[in-house]
């Protein structure tokens, strides 16, 4: 896979030298989804019904966060972010924000955190913690370095502090300065905890793209999935990227709606940032 990219990239390059039009956007179709530890609106464990909602949205890369691996008996212990990937047949990497002992010896470390998987090879990752308040839960940054077919873009991943404005404020202020000003594009997933009129979504789109205020319609409100009355769950991108559509998909899978949006990586962007 990696030998198919470099020629690509190379002759896109040589054809915008010559003054040839620019090479065609990329499509990418990706999607933020709590998943609940796969634990639905009827309080079944049931990670196939996660697995299925991504297969059946067409998603190429998925944020998803509130994954346990070998966390407990409310999860059976499985590495829900290793087992999703097999199951769906995609790259994964995960962040393990809380990691913990394992109850016997020998047995893996107990551990619960975010994830993103792509169907493109990942070709560099990090997790990096966030600002945290005392008493409250680790959140990190979980990034991906992928390659769309010659166009480089870093998918970021998170969640953010349920129930401190403050600390989310720190938490975006991070964010912000882990992004910097980077050459090629990004693609910001999570679910934020904030509603798009807080100060910590604003302050996130002074940089970024709302992609739902972009190209949805209606109020794009993903929480509770029972009955969802806010909107907290995001596809945020840079300002070269173009959001043709954005979606909040319907189903019982989670206490969250997963949300999804359809995007077009700049062509002109071709071998940047690798």
């Amino acid at each position: 896979m990696a030998g198919a990219v470099v020629p690509a990239a190379s002759t896109d390059v040589a054809r915008s030298a010559a003054g040839e039009p620019s090479p065609r956007d990329r499509p990418l179709t990706v999607m933020s989804f709590n998943i609940h530890h796969g634990v639905g609106l009827d309080g079944i464990l049931d990670l196939q019904r996660v697995a299925d909602v991504i297969k059946t949205e067409g998603v190429d890369v998925v944020g998803l966060q509130e994954v346990d691996r070998h966390w407990g008996e409310r999860s059976d212990f499985v590495d829900q972010a290793a087992w999703l990937a097999s199951e769906l047949d995609m790259h994964v990497v995960y962040g393990a924000n809380l990691d913990l002992d394992p109850l016997e010896p020998g047995a893996p470390r107990r551990q619960y955190g975010t994830a993103i998987l792509s169907e493109r090879p990942i070709r560099e990752w990090s997790n990096t913690f966030l600002p945290r308040y005392e008493g409250h839960e680790q959140r990190g940054l979980l990034s991906a370095r992928i390659n769309v077919r010659g166009v480089w873009v870093t998918v970021y991943n998170t969640h953010l502090q349920h129930n401190d404005a403050n600390e989310r404020l720190e938490q975006v202020a991070a964010i912000q300065e882990l992004i910097g000003t980077p050459d090629h594009s990004v693609v910001l997933l999570g679910d934020l905890n904030a509603t798009p009129q807080s100060p910590e979504i604003q302050e996130l789109v002074d940089d970024l793209v709302d992609t739902w205020e972009a190209a949805g319609v209606g109020d794009g409100d993903t929480y509770p999935a029972e009955d969802p009355n806010a909107r907290i769950d995001y596809v945020l991108t840079s300002g070269g990227v173009i959001a043709r559509t954005a979606a909040v998909v319907a189903t019982d899978a989670s206490d969250h709606l997963p949300v999804r949006a359809d995007i077009l990586l700049p062509g002109d962007r071709v071998g940047l940032g690798s």
